[in-house]
């Protein structure tokens, strides 16, 4: 009872033999009712989200920067961020404890310094909400190769305001890659801060030129933007389908690319459009490359340095990749989060433990890699506690444990994969399910709810739980109060 905690209907510990897994479901399923029948009966209004363009302190106290910052003072003496993934800043009380932290992205001015005192309400950060900018970390000379107006860029006249605006568009010969380049007056290549790379920024398809040939520019400086999606409409159609997105562990439809190892970054061309991406190791170890298809926006740039699990291209990322990567606890934390993404959209409340109940029979089976001393036979699926159990006894008698890697299951899968062949052909693929049950000659040890009910049978919750079996209820007197 302890490791689940408080029963929140009632706000007291959890019972031994309460059903959480009937509750979690209940919790996550009742809200989504609901917001499809609202969206139903207002005639599936839309709500606009509309991305913030500032940061505000929740509390005061002494603003502190992460150690991995990274920033440039502009020309004009403001403080530009250069993290591409972002960085975390924190709120630390006078005692020095965390009171508040925040993560403030790439591109945005940093109005409070690092050490400086703020009061609840201060703007911390500010950044423009139609654009993510790409901006020069060193000063020099701009200089443009592959862009072409009518070959990879676009002219277009404001009628307004007359001014002309360039637009990168996709070229036609494949081998062609528009790029800055940061020079100096001699016509050298400038190196980035730290590092032995040339300051050479790619520009995606959309991105806005916002610079001239021959510029002088400042570290700090906007040489492009790319417009953001600034209001994404969505309403709970488009977010339930996202959570069984989730839930049945299904492949994005545009999955980002992750690195698998930390080092720093290589973008070379490749063959036919694609840009091929290098992470080498800043110790030993082999370096890894991935291939990008034409047309994604690879998000990090020459010399940076990326962590295991790092983004390299936008998009969303496959969970599969998650649990290969970062392990199982990094992909509970991002299911967990990317679920409750949906329904905070909406206003609605759910506790993670809730999600966190059903995430937990996603990942409780194992495959047999090596299978040792045990029974075991290899690639078997098993269930996690059984494993463990038997390699414990394996390991008491000195003989050497057998070794598995851990599976995401989808709701669907995990449900038939169940050792209740009763509580599995109940769900769906009865025939296929009692066929395999009585090849296989499986025995059912009625330990579930459902199996229970099938054969009319106390379930084993509540207070039919085995463990109040001996219980005996008596009558004592009557106290009076």
């Amino acid at each position: 009872s302890r490791c689940y905690g408080r029963d929140l209907a009632h706000g007291v510990t959890v019972e031994i033999g309460q059903a959480i897994g009937i509750v979690a479901a209940q919790s996550i399923g009742e809200p989504g009712t609901q917001l499809t029948m609202r969206t139903f009966h207002i005639g599936g209004t839309a709500s606009r989200k509309v991305e913030a363009a500032e940061i505000k302190a929740r509390v005061g106290g002494i603003l502190k920067y992460n150690e991995e910052i990274q920033t440039v003072i502009s020309a004009d003496d403001k403080i530009i961020l250069m993290n591409r993934k972002g960085s975390g800043i924190t709120i630390v009380g006078e005692e020095g404890r965390e009171r508040a932290k925040e993560t403030v992205i790439y591109g945005a001015t940093l109005r409070i310094k690092d050490g400086q005192k703020i009061e609840p309400g201060d703007v911390i950060a500010t950044w423009d909400p139609f654009t993510t900018p790409i901006i020069t970390e060193v000063s020099g000379r701009v200089r443009f190769a592959d862009i072409e107006v009518g070959s990879t860029v676009q002219e277009q006249i404001d009628p307004v305001t007359g001014k002309v605006s360039r637009t990168i568009i996709e070229g036609k010969e494949a081998e062609i890659r528009p790029r800055i380049t940061i020079k100096d007056k001699d016509g050298k290549g400038i190196k980035f801060p730290n590092s032995k790379m040339t300051a050479r920024y790619y520009l995606p398809v959309n991105a806005i030129l916002t610079v001239e040939e021959d510029d002088q520019v400042m570290a700090g400086d906007v040489i492009a933007r790319l417009p953001r999606a600034t209001t994404k409409t969505k309403d709970i159609t488009g977010g339930l389908p996202r959570v069984a997105e989730l839930f049945e562990v299904r492949k994005p439809k545009d999955p980002g690319v992750l690195t698998a190892i930390d080092g720093y970054v290589t973008v070379l061309k490749g063959t036919k459009g694609r840009q091929k991406v290098t992470v080498t190791p800043s110790d030993v170890g082999e370096k890894k490359e991935y291939s990008i298809p034409k047309g994604l926006h690879v998000t990090v740039y020459d010399g940076d340095y990326v962590k295991a699990g790092d983004p390299l291209v936008a998009g969303s990322a496959n969970p599969q990749d998650i649990m290969n990567i970062k392990g199982e606890v990094a992909l509970a934390k991002y299911l967990v989060d990317e679920v409750q993404e949906v329904y905070r959209l909406q206003g609605v409340r759910i506790n993670d433990k809730h999600i966190e109940v059903v995430i937990r029979q996603m990942m409780r089976r194992v495959k047999v890699i090596t299978t040792g001393d045990t029974n075991f036979i290899p690639d078997e699926q098993i269930d996690r506690i059984h494993f463990e159990e038997i390699n414990r006894e394996v390991a008491r008698t000195g003989g050497e444990p057998a070794k598995g890697e851990p599976l995401i299951l989808g709701i669907t899968k995990a449900s038939l994969s169940t050792d209740s062949f009763l509580s599995a052909a109940s769900f769906q693929e009865t025939t296929k399910v009692l066929t395999l049950a009585a090849i296989e000659g499986k025995y059912d040890s009625l330990r579930g709810l459902k199996e229970n009910v099938v054969m009319g049978r106390v379930i084993p919750a509540g207070t039919g739980f085995p463990g109040y079996s001996d219980v005996e209820v008596g009558f004592g007197e009557v106290v009076k109060v």
